[in-house]
């Protein structure tokens, strides 16, 4: 849809006065885009999540308040709800979260582009898109490899052939990063309003840590989730001692596993902005988001096997159920690695954008020292807990009236 744009815009924006196409303009329209994205990625994620945990919560409640009716009872009409959440937040909401992203951070780095006269008119200005569609060519062979070559004999196996896909789409990704810039690009360049010039290299290092540090989240992310590893293991162990250690316990585990990605974020964005400026963090984005095609299919397979498992319990399969469940629990473990993705590659995203303005506007320097300026900065920390807070109380809300209706 990017490739569809940019030719629809290049024949219908007017030209200058020579006759030359006014790359700066079109892409800068092009940012619309990712906006567009973003705002419906906002309604589909919130909505969806909303409605998804509101008839999991719903169904499984009404099991617990009235006796003899087990989970996804096919005489509970909360379990059909419970199915269409899966695939509306679980699915469409993650995909939309992560459209949103992919588009923001592809549009971030189109701009960016077009502020330099030497990447305009030739391959240069392809570079940000063939990254992810390079990403999809690999993770397509490693789905193959994946699912043709590797055999699943256990439950452990299930986990190990998805967080495989993960480790391989990274490593075949890797030399495709670095011949990329070469193909594309010239041997310096400059981007307008950044000083020193930026060569192949430099865009490599770029995308490469964006890359590895997505790889990074993803592993810690599933480490502190999976049942197979010590924190899960621990956090198990404290339910012998009754609810409110295993709560407080859950929540330190929760913050805890924060401090890896964010370490991870951290570098990614040092060495982007050491590399290439405000264009490398784009691109640092753009690096962590080429391996979306494998992070989706594996944040999918949860809820896909737990809708699964739901419509075998309704028709009392009871061994496809044991199956169901089996990848289920893999599923949920591996669906945390998709989340983290999604937040790592917002952060990029969100200050690839700044840059993207910042660049375009030819400020030098936003003084977080001002009290307008600072003021925002506390506000803008503020606002996901109020963000977090309504949406909470919706779903407890919605699962109210789900249970009373049951």
């Amino acid at each position: 849809m990017l490739q569809v744009l940019l030719i629809v815009y290049i024949g219908a924006y007017p030209k200058g006065k020579n006759g030359e196409i006014q790359y700066q303009h079109i892409f800068e329209s092009l940012a619309g885009y990712g906006l567009g994205g973003s705002t419906i990625a906002l309604f589909g994620r919130v909505g969806g999540g909303i409605y998804t945990k509101a008839a999991d919560v719903g169904s499984d409640l009404a099991g617990k308040v009235i006796e003899g009716l087990p989970e996804d009872d096919p005489r509970n009409p909360g379990v059909i709800a419970d199915n269409v959440g899966d695939n509306v937040g679980d699915i469409a909401g993650m995909g939309s979260d992560l459209f949103g992203s992919f588009a923001e951070a592809s549009c971030a780095c189109l701009v960016l582009s077009s502020s330099s006269s030497h990447l305009l008119g030739g391959a240069g200005y392809y570079y940000p898109l063939l990254i992810s569609a390079f990403g999809i060519f690999a993770c397509l062979i490693t789905t193959f490899v994946s699912t043709t070559c590797y055999r699943i004999d256990g439950e452990a196996d299930v986990e190990f052939s998805l967080k495989l896909q993960l480790v391989l789409s990274t490593i075949l990704m890797t030399p495709v990063l670095f011949f990329l810039p070469y193909a594309c690009l010239p041997a310096s360049f400059q981007i307008a309003g950044i000083q020193g010039s930026i060569g192949p290299f430099d865009c490599f290092l770029c995308t490469a840590t964006g890359l590895w540090s997505g790889l990074i989240i993803g592993w810690f992310t599933e480490y502190y989730t999976s049942n197979q590893y010590a924190p899960v293991k621990r956090l198990a162990q404290s339910c012998e001692t009754g609810a409110a250690p295993n709560i407080i316990g859950g929540l330190a585990l929760g913050f805890k596993s924060t401090i890896i990605p964010v370490l991870a974020i951290s570098l990614t964005i040092y060495v982007s902005f050491l590399s290439a400026n405000m264009y490398g963090i784009s691109l640092g984005a753009l690096g962590m988001l080429s391996t979306l095609t494998v992070a989706l299919t594996i944040d999918g397979y949860g809820p896909i096997s737990d809708n699964a498992g739901g419509i075998a319990e309704m028709c009392n399969l009871e061994k496809v159920r044991e199956r169901t469940d089996i990848l289920d629990a893999a599923g949920n473990t591996t669906a945390a690695i998709g989340k983290g993705f999604a937040i790592g590659s917002a952060c990029l995203v969100a200050l690839a954008l700044f840059g993207a303005f910042v660049t375009r506007s030819h400020q030098t320097a936003v003084n977080i020292l001002q009290p307008l300026e600072f003021s925002g900065l506390m506000i803008g920390a503020m606002l996901p807990y109020a963000f977090s807070a309504m949406t909470m109380a919706s779903v407890g809300s919605a699962a109210e009236d789900m249970i009373k209706e049951i």
